[in-house]
C-alpha cells in the first residue's frame, strides 16, 4: 500500500528532527505528515550535547548553522572533559578529532606510544588541536582559516533542546508539516495486518496514517504500548537508572568553555553542558547507590550559579527495543530506547535513525526487506555505542564506593573484551564497518582512564627516527599556530552566533 500520510507522534527534538527531515519530501510527491503534541506533556530535554555528524544533519535539512545556534543560545563543543573516572582527580578530554595522523600506515597514538617509550616526554593531547583549543578556551572554524597546511578542526554543538525543536517546528511548518495539538487517548490496529491504522486523539478526532514514527518517549506509545515490541533491558552493564536535571546560571560571568563536562561522583556523573547564557546540569545516578534526595545534594553543591528552575527527576531503564520498525512504526528517540547522555549520543542516535528510514524508505509502499535492514543496522550501532559506554565504567581504579567496586568487577560483553585486550597488547584497535567511535576515541579513553598499551606495534619500530621526529616537532608547530590565532570561545559567539539577550 503506498505511504501517502506520515503521521508523527510527539514533538520534542526527536519529533521535529523526524518532521523537518521528512518534509523534504514533500516537493514533487503527494504526501501529508501530521505531528501530533500536547503542550501538556513536557519533554525531557537532557540530550542538550551533540557530536560532530549533528553539524552534517543541520546542512541536509537547510537549517543555518548561525540561526540554528542563535536561536537555540548554543555554543560550540569540541569534546568531552571527564573527571574522576579512572581515579578520583583524574582528568582527560575525549576530543572530537584525531590525534595526529597516520604514520607508516599504523594510528598516531601507535607512533606516539614508540617514541615515548624512546624518551619523547611530550603527551598526545599536544597533537590534537581540538584537545589544545579546549583547554586555552579558544575556538575557530576550519573555514576561517584559508589554508591547507593546518589540521580540520571538528566540532558540534551545545544547544537548548526545547528552543531546537521550536527553530525545527517553524521549518517544518513552513514546508507544510500540519501540527495538531493534543493527548492521544486511544490506539486502534488493523484486524488483518496488525499495522497500526489510526490514533484517536482525546478530543475525539480520528487521525489515520500509512506510517507513523513514535517519539511519544519512554513511554513508546506506539511501539510498545500498542505493538508489544518488547524490551532488551542492559542494566547489568550500565547499571544508573535515574536522573535529576537543573539549569542554572553562571555566576563567575566567565565565557561558556567549548567542551561538554563529565564528572563521575560515588554512584553515577555529572554532565555540564554551557549554552551562551546559561549552563545545563544533570546527575545521573543508580538509585541501588543514591537516594534522589542525596543525587540531588550533590548536584546542587556542584552548580556554576544559582538554579534557573525547579528539578526534574527522570527514571530509566537502559536499553532498547527488541526492534525499531515493527510494521508501519518506526520508534525514534527514547521511544526506541535509552542510553545516558555520558557521549552526548542521544541526539546522535535519533539523527542516525532518521538517515537510515529516509534511505531506505519507499513511498510506495512498507517491505519486511526494509523493516529488517532497519533494525539490523540499529541494532549494530546501538551495541556499538553500548561497549563504548561501558568502557567508562569498568576501566576504573577506583574502589572508594560500592557503586564503582561493581562497575570495575563487572562481567563485560566479550566485543569490549576483546578491544581492550588488542589495545593493551600493542594499542592496536579495530573499528568495524561505519563504527561511530574513532580509534583516537577508544585511545582517549582508554590512555585517560589508566589503561596502557604493551609493547609496540611492529611497523613503529621501522620509521625512520629522525624523519619521523621532525614530522612530529611539525605537526605541534603546526597546532600551536592555530591554536595561538584562534579567539576565545565567548568572542566567537558574540561575533558569530549572538543569542538574544
Amino acid at each position: 500500500m503506498a505511504i501517502k500520510r506520515i503521521v508523527i507522534v510527539g514533538g520534542g527534538t526527536a519529533g521535529w528532527m523526524a518532521a523537518a527531515a521528512l518534509s523534504r519530501l514533500k516537493t514533487g510527491h503527494d504526501l501529508d505528515i501530521v505531528l501530533i503534541e500536547s503542550e501538556a506533556i513536557g519533554t525531557v530535554g537532557v540530550g542538550e550535547a551533540t557530536i560532530p555528524p549533528f553539524v552534517e544533519f543541520n546542512q541536509l535539512i537547510g537549517v543555518d548553522e548561525q540561526d540554528l545556534l542563535a536561536a537555540s543560545q548554543g555554543s560550540f563543543k569540541l569534546g568531552i572533559q571527564f573527571e574522576n573516572w579512572g581515579r578520583k582527580g583524574d582528568s582527560y578530554i575525549h576530543p572530537f578529532g584525531a590525534y595526529g595522523y597516520q604514520m607508516g600506515g599504523i594510528a598516531f597514538h601507535q607512533v606516539w606510544h614508540k617514541f615515548r617509550g624512546d624518551g619523547d616526554k611530550r603527551p598526545i593531547q599536544v597533537f590534537n588541536v581540538e584537545t589544545m583549543a579546549a583547554y586555552f578556551g579558544k575556538f575557530a572554524r576550519s573555514a576561517d582559516f584559508q589554508r591547507d597546511d593546518v589540521p580540520p578542526i571538528n566540532y558540534a554543538y551545545h544547544l537548548d533542546a526545547g528552543r531546537y525543536a521550536a527553530l525545527l517546528r517553524r521549518v517544518s511548518e513552513g514546508r507544510g508539516v500540519v501540527r495538531k495539538e493534543g493527548r492521544i487517548g486511544d490506539v486502534k490496529l488493523d484486524g488483518e495486518t496488525g499495522h497500526v491504522a489510526s490514533v484517536v486523539m482525546e478530543s475525539g478526532e480520528d487521525v489515520s496514517g500509512d506510517l507513523f514514527i513514535d517519539c511519544s518517549g519512554f513511554r513508546g506509545l506506539l511501539i510498545e504500548q500498542a505493538l508489544e515490541t518488547g524490551y532488551e533491558e542492559w542494566a547489568h552493564w550500565l547499571p544508573c537508572n535515574r536522573a535529576v536535571a537543573l539549569p542554572c546560571g553562571r555566576d563567575d560571568g566567565a565565557p561558556p568553555p567549548p567542551f561538554t563536562k563529565a564528572t563521575a561522583h560515588d554512584a553515577g556523573w555529572q554532565w555540564q553542558v554551557p549554552l551562551q547564557h546559561r549552563n545545563g546540569n544533570g546527575h545521573v545516578y543508580c538509585s541501588d547507590y543514591m537516594s534522589d534526595d542525596q543525587a540531588l545534594d550533590i548536584l546542587v553543591g556542584n552548580l556554576a550559579g544559582k538554579p534557573a528552575a525547579d528539578p526534574n527527576f527522570l527514571r530509566f531503564v537502559t536499553g532498547r527495543r527488541k526492534k525499531f520498525w515493527n510494521k508501519n512504526v518506526i520508534a525514534l528517540g527514547l521511544s526506541a530506547g535509552f542510553m545516558e547522555p555520558l557521549e552526548s549520543t542521544s541526539i546522535h542516535l535519533i539523527h542516525t535513525g532518521i538517515n537510515k528510514m529516509m534511505a531506505l524508505l519507499s513511498l510506495d509502499g512498507i517491505s519486511q526487506t526494509q523493516e529488517d535492514s532497519f533494525n539490523r543496522l540499529t541494532a549494530k550501532e546501538y551495541a556499538r555505542i553500548r561497549d563504548f559506554l561501558i568502557l567508562h565504567y569498568n576501566a576504573t581504579e577506583r574502589d572508594d564506593t560500592e557503586f564503582w567496586n561493581y562497575c570495575r568487577t563487572m562481567d563485560v560483553p566479550d566485543s569490549l573484551t576483546e578491544k581492550v585486550e588488542l589495545f593493551r597488547l600493542n594499542g592496536q584497535i579495530f573499528r568495524e564497518e561505519d563504527e561511530l567511535f574513532t580509534e583516537t576515541s577508544w585511545a582517549a579513553v582508554m590512555m585517560g582512564q589508566r589503561i596502557g598499551m604493551g609493547g609496540n606495534n611492529a611497523i613503529a619500530n621501522t620509521l625512520d627516527v629522525a624523519d619521523t621526529r621532525k614530522e612530529l616537532d611539525e605537526m605541534e608547530k603546526s597546532i600551536k599556530f592555530l591554536v595561538q590565532k584562534m579567539p576565545g570561545h565567548g568572542e566567537y559567539l558574540q561575533r558569530y552566533c549572538p543569542a538574544p539577550a
